[in-house]
């Protein structure tokens, strides 16, 4: 019923107050970015990864109480495939040896723990490599977008690839904002989610892109406002659908995920919410306001000729 309903919707209608929420949004984010900052994780700062394992099911609350008592009241303490594995992440302590820290928290483990405990791993990750990793991170991003740009440009046409990436850039800096503003952990599995919901808001944009174009083609006496709205309507019940079921997985992996992957299906509910909207309003409105017209997606003249022989 209530798709029915949004075949007939005047989502363009709306336009203006997308706009308007878009650009609340996005500065909202940007200020957080700015005061906030994000809460990076040891992947970029640097620390040491202990991994330890018990010989049965261990809670967590006493764990994090006895390293706030010892002054360790930063680390991030989560179970690690089962409920008898333990993964802590502890950030960098100037004042200690890595070797004489990793040693201080296992023995602390174990005096927590009435059964010998099992280490399994202890790593640490420079600052240096942190931030080789922020670097090339956001690089990875960067090169994303502008193959993203150039593959649209040549697809479709160049006013439509900038809609795609304004509206890739929107899902970007409002998942990002999201962190800030919440201070959750930020990480290299946040950070491939966030590439991902690049993908995802890209196809969604792409579909909605080749009905317009289709749409532009075949009618002739219509605005290109017209065309636009008409083209969302014929779209949204497969968009709405496909993040509809990708919602329920993702909620499935933040709900009974574990711990180790709360942040990243985070990212991606976020990612997914934020890119269904911006494929129906931040893409095609951009699109719109760059002056997008039937004339410019109409096929050559020798291409006409040839799809008109039988």
């Amino acid at each position: 019923m209530a798709l029915t309903l949004l075949k007939n919707f005047d989502f363009m209608a709306l336009r203006k107050p997308a706009v308007m929420l878009s650009g609340v949004l996005i500065l909202a984010s940007i200020v957080s970015l700015s005061t906030l900052k994000l809460n990076v994780g040891i992947d970029f700062t640097g620390g040491s990864i202990i991994e330890v394992g018990y010989q049965q099911a261990v809670e967590l609350e006493p764990i994090r109480n006895a390293l706030e008592t010892k002054g360790f009241g930063d680390a991030i303490v989560q179970h690690f495939g089962s409920a008898s594995e333990v993964l802590i992440r502890l950030v960098p302590d100037v004042n200690k040896d890595k070797a004489e820290l990793s040693s201080e928290i296992i023995t602390l483990l174990q005096t927590t723990s009435e059964t010998p405990i099992d280490v399994r791993r202890v790593d640490f990750v420079g600052p240096q490599v942190g931030e080789e990793l922020t670097e090339d991170g956001g690089l990875a991003v960067l090169y994303a977008l502008i193959a993203i740009l150039i593959y649209v440009a040549f697809r479709f046409e160049y006013r439509f690839s900038l809609g795609a990436v304004a509206a890739l850039v929107h899902d970007v800096i409002i998942t990002l904002g999201v962190f800030s503003v919440l201070q959750l952990d930020f990480d290299l599995s946040v950070l491939a989610a966030i590439l991902a919901v690049i993908g995802y808001s890209l196809n969604d944009t792409i579909v909605v892109f080749d009905r317009v174009r289709e749409n532009f083609r075949k009618i002739r006496k219509k605005t290109s406002l017209e065309v636009i709205n008409l083209s969302i309507n014929q779209t949204i019940s497969r968009t709405l659908m496909t993040s509809f079921t990708t919602l329920l997985v993702l909620l499935s992996l933040f709900f009974l995920g574990g711990g180790v992957i709360h942040a990243f299906a985070s990212a991606l509910i976020i990612g997914v919410v934020v890119g269904t909207y911006s494929s129906v309003y931040v893409a095609t409105t951009s699109a719109l306001l760059l002056g997008i017209s039937r004339s410019d997606l109409l096929l050559p003249d020798k291409e006409d000729e040839e799809m008109a022989r039988p």
